[in-house]
């Protein structure tokens, strides 16, 4: 399978119309339809439907689509590490993460290495845990910073001088506001919305006391934002991470934090045995500098 037609066929996807990918990859119509045809007989599967107006995806269309984005992904990657000057550090490193306030502590380490190797370009992708983990598995991602657990078995890791709080977002005006802290006899009853990843599940689990299953679940997120919304809409209380989403004095919203308090770790973490580009080394280098920092000074 050719990258170049991997790069066609995304076109083609993006734009919905064979004629306008043409003219943005600057060939001839027939030349790409040939292409896209002989993409469909090599793989032994239709992947578009051809309108009068525009193409849609089959299901194995879009089944391409994520992994043929993911593979030019890995190719640009690859290619930007090799193409650095001798005697200097450059190239691209990829860095997942979840919502956590502890990016700042990865941010602070790439603003030291980026005043130090200024030819180095970070790429970040938000995403849960899951997400994240699919990407290190398939070498699309770098590092990805989690919660604890980790899989010490798959992984490496760093552990980050850092630790989030699980608490309960709720409207100002909702029963539960009044309290210092939330229970899991509080929640009883109410309408949850919890984060979809499975590590997630577990903890949770063990703090309730329960099964996930037999709480009033009314809805899960991906990224804490949208959920945010609709607590505001008073759907439900998002059990989620602290200081995520402001809430001012004056604001709609206010967050409690759990009782027995609940409290995450955070890695970074990468492939095990993976081999890594000199850029993503010097940002580890960087990176346990910073942590280093962090513990000596802890309030710097």
């Amino acid at each position: 399978m050719d990258i170049r037609i991997l790069r066609y066929f995304l076109a083609v996807a993006r734009e919905e119309s064979i004629s306008h990918a043409a003219k943005a990859l600057h060939v001839s119509q027939p030349t790409l339809s040939r292409q896209l045809a002989d993409l469909e007989t090599e793989l032994g599967t239709t992947l578009v439907i051809r309108g009068n107006r525009r193409i849609s995806l089959t299901e194995e269309g879009h089944f391409l689509v994520k992994k043929a984005k993911e593979i030019v992904a890995l190719v640009d990657k690859t290619e930007a590490n090799f193409k650095q000057p001798i005697g200097s550090v450059t190239g691209e490193i990829t860095i997942g993460a979840g919502e956590t306030e502890a990016m700042g502590l990865i941010g602070r380490s790439l603003h030291s290495l980026l005043t130090e190797h200024p030819g180095i370009r970070f790429h970040l992708y938000s995403g849960n845990a899951d997400d994240l983990m699919e990407k290190l598995d398939s070498g699309v991602l770098d590092f990805g910073l989690v919660i604890e657990p980790t899989n010490k078995e798959k992984y490496e890791y760093l552990h980050l001088p850092a630790v989030d709080t699980w608490g309960v977002l709720m409207r100002r005006d909702s029963p539960l506001a009044a309290l210092d802290t939330i229970t899991p006899e509080d929640l009883a009853n109410h309408p949850l919305i919890l984060s979809r990843q499975t590590t997630v599940d577990n903890e949770l689990t063990g703090w309730f006391g329960r099964d996930i299953g037999d709480l009033t679940i009314v809805g899960t997120y991906n990224l804490l934002y949208n959920a945010s919304l609709m607590v505001k809409e008073g759907i439900g209380y998002a059990v989620c991470l602290e200081k995520i989403i402001p809430t001012p004095e004056d604001g709609e919203l206010v967050f409690r934090p759990l009782n027995p308090g609940l409290h995450a770790g955070l890695n970074l973490i990468w492939k095990k045995h993976g081999m890594h580009s000199a850029a993503a080394n010097t940002f580890l280098d960087h990176t346990r500098r910073t942590i280093h920092a962090k513990k000596e000074d802890p309030e710097g």
